[in-house]
């Protein structure tokens, strides 16, 4: 297993707006961020929280369309950074499975994370299938609840990296991390070879730390996203690097 200690960050593709969702990515990039999650907006976006709720809803209202995101992923200069979308099944449904897939890997898709796209319905989705066939990373999502009989089904589809929720529920900042994560971790390892990626509740160096002790990469997205609502236009671009280099800084031997 990779023993580097890596970082996943998060947008909601045009929030505030495109243009400057454009350039929250290329601070993150530029700051050296090992994966870019891009999340393309969606009307019930059940595994988020209100902070990620409502920066959907925003960029809904102003009228992000799939192919603002597909634009938006192509026009970046990702470098080392792997670049992933975020999204619910319905949106891959409504497009069509393979299309998307396609049209994903051509913007520059490292991988996909669809939450709610369970490896049951397969048969029915060919998701999988679709993903492998263009050469794309399908991130399996488990949570403190999947059982090891799940476990064991994801251990052989999963490919890239498995997303660990820290915790049962939505994304959100929390103060402190769930106490029970190691012992989680270690059921997950049991099962899984992959790198693990741990989110939901992840707003601070220590926090990122703590993942890195148990994980290889830590996720942060909601905090971002506060951020940008804290900030002016014109401060938001150090406010967002400062915050990135002390996550980033936290362990040097084992970064680029």
């Amino acid at each position: 297993m990779n023993t580097k200690k890596m970082l996943m960050t998060h947008i909601v593709a045009g929030y505030p707006s495109l243009k400057e969702s454009e350039k929250i990515a290329e601070i993150m990039i530029e700051a050296g961020v090992d994966f870019l999650e891009i999340q393309i907006p969606f009307s019930d976006p059940v595994a988020d929280g209100n902070v990620i709720m409502k920066a959907n809803q925003v960029a809904i209202e102003r009228g992000v369309k799939v192919e603002d995101c597909f634009r938006l992923m192509k026009k970046l200069k990702a470098g080392k950074t792997k670049l992933l979308f975020m999204t619910y099944f319905n949106i891959l449904h409504h497009r069509g499975v393979e299309k998307f897939c396609k049209k994903a890997k051509e913007c520059g898709a490292y991988g996909l994370i669809v939450p709610d796209m369970p490896i049951d319905e397969e048969k029915q989705e060919h998701y999988l299938k679709m993903c492998g066939k263009y050469g794309l990373k399908a991130i399996q999502v488990i949570s403190p609840l999947t059982p090891a009989r799940r476990l064991e089904m994801i251990a052989k589809k999963a490919r890239g990296f498995v997303y660990c929720v820290s915790r049962y529920g939505t994304t959100g900042t929390r103060s402190e991390l769930n106490p029970k994560l190691n012992g989680y971790l270690k059921k997950v390892k049991k099962h899984i070879k992959l790198p693990l990626a741990v989110g939901f509740g992840i707003s601070k160096k220590e926090h990122v730390e703590a993942v890195w002790k148990h994980a290889e990469i830590a996720v942060v997205g909601s905090a971002i996203i506060q951020i940008i609502n804290k900030s002016t236009r014109q401060n938001l671009p150090s406010a967002l690097k400062n915050f990135l280099k002390s996550l980033i800084a936290r362990e040097p031997k084992s970064r680029r």
